[in-house]
């Protein structure tokens, strides 16, 4: 019995130490490919850049900041030119530049956001819930902590068809993506993390109930002037004759450009040129700071985890522990047909990267995390999402190879 004892208590230790170097391994990269020295700049550039050629489709705008300063850009094509100062859908990076907008109101004591959100609105209202709605505040909305169970994803209005209301679709939207339910409302206690489009769509309310603007008006007057961003809109059709990047589908067909009921959540468009300016107004040491320091301090602290490891600020993804302390942050976003975006800084050295592409699935969030592994020696949060089935049967196979070899041991002891 003491053999038996001692034989399951050395199995679960093994257990437990081959799933810690699985998780260990995975998010130090151990099965990655080298991605150089980090003091090799030029040539992750130049890597980066003969990937984004070897797309071969599309329309790309590639920017890398190096300690405050771009070190290189490059811009592709298959159809109208792209530049600097061309337009791009930003989808859900859009989300980004809206916590700047709340949190603006916040540092000008006009909203707590520690505060029931329905204290603020008239115009709509979460429907009833056996959770109630006093959890859900602007703290938790920006951290998608507030037990929205929506799902959302927007897929976004075709041409020629109506778009709905700002309170029709945060109701019931008509324009979920895939396996998102697209109600507004709280399906689970607040506290844990779950990605919310509808969480932004009512902050985009928020904002407006507050401000007594128009949304768009607002985040023009109070973030995107301010941040040297004046191209940068969140109406498409002022993106269009402002110059917007032409937009592909996942082959490199043309195709056109969706409209969006909370463009909050899924619609601001800008020019690499514009997100320049605005990741490098979050940098430390910033030449001409023009968000508040405490701004800045609230989106980076860790409001939500996964798996152990913080993964959400305010606004901002955590993708990983910088090298010098704190977190890589930022945001990525996605829509329809195939739009892809993606930037992420390390605020205390004043590195970053920003992707804005179409017709190129997959490129933006591949080359984010290239960056953030050569930039940090870590795996993004992002990407240890997508390796949860690989580490699953990696432990697997694993344990089971432990439990075998227990029950091989205790089978010879058995016999002897």
């Amino acid at each position: 019995m003491r053999i038996l004892s001692l034989l399951t208590l050395a199995s679960l230790l093994s257990m437990a130490l081959w799933t810690a170097l699985v998780i260990i391994g995975a998010r130090d990269g151990w099965l990655r490919a080298d991605p150089g020295p980090r003091a090799d700049v030029a040539s992750f550039f130049s890597r980066s850049v003969a990937r984004i050629d070897a797309q071969g489709q599309g329309a790309v705008a590639f920017v890398l900041i190096e300690k405050g300063k771009v070190f290189g850009e490059h811009y592709v094509s298959a159809g109208a030119p792209v530049a600097r100062d061309t337009l791009f859908q930003l989808a859900s990076l859009s989300k980004w530049a809206t916590a700047v907008g709340v949190l603006k109101l916040a540092a000008e004591g006009k909203l707590d956001l520690d505060a029931p959100v329905s204290g603020y609105l008239t115009r709509w209202q979460l429907p009833e819930s056996e959770f109630g709605a006093d959890g859900v505040t602007a703290r938790r909305l920006l951290s998608h902590t507030a037990g929205l169970t929506d799902g959302l994803g927007y897929g976004g209005f075709e041409p020629g068809t109506p778009v709905q209301t700002l309170e029709a679709s945060l109701t019931a939207a008509a324009d979920p993506m895939p396996g998102a339910d697209g109600r507004t409302r709280v399906g689970r206690a607040p506290g844990a993390w779950q990605y919310s489009g509808g969480g932004y769509a009512l902050l985009q309310l928020l904002i407006e109930e507050v401000s007594g603007e128009p949304f768009g008006e607002y985040m023009k007057r109070a973030v995107l002037d301010p941040l040297g961003m004046p191209q940068a809109t969140f109406d498409l059709a002022v993106a269009k004759e402002a110059g917007l990047a032409p937009c592909f589908d996942a082959a490199g067909a043309a195709c056109a450009y969706r409209s969006f009921a909370a463009p909050a959540a899924a619609s601001l468009h800008a020019s690499a040129a514009d997100l320049t300016r605005f990741l490098e107004a979050q940098m430390e040491g910033a030449r001409d700071p023009a968000l508040p320091r405490d701004i800045m301090t609230a989106m980076r602290t860790p409001h939500a985890s996964q798996f152990g490891l913080p993964i959400w600020g305010l606004g901002v993804m955590l993708y990983s522990e910088a090298p010098g302390g704190g977190f890589i942050i930022g945001h990525e976003g996605m829509n329809f047909p195939a739009i892809e975006t993606t930037a992420r800084i390390d605020p205390a050295t004043g590195d970053g990267i920003l992707v804005l592409a179409t017709g190129n699935p997959g490129l933006a969030a591949k080359l984010g995390g290239d960056w953030v592994y050569w930039h940090a020696g870590r795996v993004d949060v992002r990407e240890l999402d997508g390796m949860i089935r690989g580490m699953a049967l990696t432990l697997l196979a694993g344990w089971a190879v432990i439990l075998s070899l227990a029950g091989l041991l205790l089978w010879r002891l058995w016999r002897t």
